[in-house]
Protein backbone atom coordinates (compact mmCIF):
# COMPACT_ATOMS: atom_id res chain seq x y z
CA UNK A 1 0.00 0.00 0.00
CA UNK A 2 1.28 3.43 -0.96
CA UNK A 3 -0.23 6.72 0.12
CA UNK A 4 0.51 9.84 -1.89
CA UNK A 5 0.12 13.39 -0.62
CA UNK A 6 0.53 16.35 -2.95
CA UNK A 7 1.41 19.88 -1.90
CA UNK A 8 2.61 23.12 -3.42
CA UNK A 9 -0.41 24.18 -5.42
CA UNK A 10 -1.78 27.69 -5.35
CA UNK A 11 -2.58 30.83 -7.30
CA UNK A 12 0.08 32.31 -9.57
CA UNK A 13 0.13 34.87 -12.36
CA UNK A 14 0.78 33.85 -15.94
CA UNK A 15 4.51 33.50 -16.53
CA UNK A 16 5.14 32.51 -12.93
CA UNK A 17 6.39 29.28 -11.40
CA UNK A 18 5.27 26.70 -8.89
CA UNK A 19 6.84 23.50 -7.59
CA UNK A 20 4.54 20.65 -6.67
CA UNK A 21 5.67 17.94 -4.30
CA UNK A 22 4.25 14.46 -3.88
CA UNK A 23 5.30 12.61 -0.76
CA UNK A 24 4.86 8.84 -0.66
CA UNK A 25 4.51 6.58 2.34
CA UNK A 26 6.14 3.16 2.55
CA UNK A 27 9.61 1.78 2.02
CA UNK A 28 9.26 0.70 -1.59
CA UNK A 29 9.00 4.09 -3.29
CA UNK A 30 11.90 3.26 -5.59
CA UNK A 31 9.87 0.32 -6.95
CA UNK A 32 7.31 2.67 -8.49
CA UNK A 33 7.36 4.67 -11.65
CA UNK A 34 5.68 7.99 -10.93
CA UNK A 35 3.40 10.12 -13.00
CA UNK A 36 1.61 13.45 -12.88
CA UNK A 37 -1.81 14.12 -14.34
CA UNK A 38 -4.14 17.08 -14.29
CA UNK A 39 -7.85 17.69 -14.66
CA UNK A 40 -9.40 21.00 -15.56
CA UNK A 41 -13.08 21.76 -14.91
CA UNK A 42 -15.26 20.05 -17.48
CA UNK A 43 -12.35 18.18 -19.01
CA UNK A 44 -10.97 14.68 -18.76
CA UNK A 45 -7.90 13.87 -16.72
CA UNK A 46 -4.80 14.24 -18.87
CA UNK A 47 -1.23 13.07 -18.65
CA UNK A 48 1.42 15.67 -17.78
CA UNK A 49 4.72 13.89 -17.04
CA UNK A 50 6.24 10.60 -15.89
CA UNK A 51 9.52 9.52 -14.38
CA UNK A 52 11.12 6.08 -14.17
CA UNK A 53 12.06 4.15 -11.02
CA UNK A 54 15.54 5.61 -10.74
CA UNK A 55 14.70 8.99 -12.20
CA UNK A 56 16.91 8.35 -15.20
CA UNK A 57 14.12 8.63 -17.75
CA UNK A 58 11.32 11.15 -18.09
CA UNK A 59 8.49 11.77 -20.50
CA UNK A 60 6.30 14.84 -20.99
CA UNK A 61 3.10 15.82 -22.68
CA UNK A 62 3.74 18.13 -25.61
CA UNK A 63 1.74 20.88 -23.91
CA UNK A 64 4.25 21.15 -21.04
CA UNK A 65 7.51 20.10 -22.67
CA UNK A 66 10.22 22.67 -22.09
CA UNK A 67 8.27 24.34 -19.26
CA UNK A 68 7.77 21.56 -16.69
CA UNK A 69 10.38 19.30 -15.13
CA UNK A 70 9.65 16.14 -13.19
CA UNK A 71 12.22 14.76 -10.76
CA UNK A 72 12.37 12.44 -7.78
CA UNK A 73 14.36 11.92 -4.63
CA UNK A 74 14.08 8.27 -3.63
CA UNK A 75 15.82 8.92 -0.31
CA UNK A 76 12.99 11.31 0.59
CA UNK A 77 10.19 9.29 -1.04
CA UNK A 78 9.20 12.39 -2.98
CA UNK A 79 8.56 13.35 -6.58
CA UNK A 80 8.60 16.96 -7.74
CA UNK A 81 7.02 18.81 -10.62
CA UNK A 82 8.68 22.15 -11.32
CA UNK A 83 6.34 24.27 -13.42
CA UNK A 84 7.72 27.37 -15.14
CA UNK A 85 6.24 29.84 -17.60
CA UNK A 86 2.77 28.94 -16.42
CA UNK A 87 -0.20 29.72 -18.62
CA UNK A 88 -3.89 30.13 -17.76
CA UNK A 89 -4.56 26.86 -19.60
CA UNK A 90 -2.39 25.07 -17.01
CA UNK A 91 -5.13 25.71 -14.44
CA UNK A 92 -6.28 22.35 -13.09
CA UNK A 93 -6.19 19.97 -10.19
CA UNK A 94 -2.87 18.17 -10.36
CA UNK A 95 -2.51 14.56 -9.25
CA UNK A 96 0.47 12.34 -8.71
CA UNK A 97 0.24 8.61 -9.23
CA UNK A 98 2.39 5.52 -8.66
CA UNK A 99 2.81 2.53 -10.98
CA UNK A 100 4.46 -0.57 -9.53
CA UNK A 101 7.41 -2.04 -11.36
CA UNK A 102 9.46 -0.84 -14.28
CA UNK A 103 7.00 0.05 -17.00
CA UNK A 104 7.72 1.06 -20.55
CA UNK A 105 7.79 4.81 -20.20
CA UNK A 106 5.29 5.48 -22.98
CA UNK A 107 2.79 3.20 -21.25
CA UNK A 108 2.78 5.63 -18.34
CA UNK A 109 0.74 8.18 -20.30
CA UNK A 110 -2.31 6.03 -19.55
CA UNK A 111 -4.03 6.50 -16.20
CA UNK A 112 -4.84 2.76 -16.26
CA UNK A 113 -1.16 1.97 -15.65
CA UNK A 114 -1.22 3.42 -12.15
CA UNK A 115 -1.97 1.65 -8.90
CA UNK A 116 -2.19 4.55 -6.45
CA UNK A 117 -3.29 8.16 -6.69
CA UNK A 118 -2.95 11.23 -4.52
CA UNK A 119 -5.83 13.50 -3.57
CA UNK A 120 -4.77 16.30 -5.89
CA UNK A 121 -3.71 19.91 -5.45
CA UNK A 122 -5.25 22.93 -7.15
CA UNK A 123 -3.15 25.09 -9.45
CA UNK A 124 -4.71 28.30 -10.69
CA UNK A 125 -2.95 30.55 -13.19
CA UNK A 126 -4.40 34.02 -13.64
CA UNK A 127 -4.00 36.02 -16.83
Amino acid sequence: QVQLVESGGGLVQAGGSLRLSCAASGRTFSSYDMGCFRQAPGKEREFVAAISLSGGSTYYADSVKGRFTISRDNAKNTVYLQMNSLKPEDTAVYYCAASYGGSYLLDLISADEYDYWGQGTQVTVSS
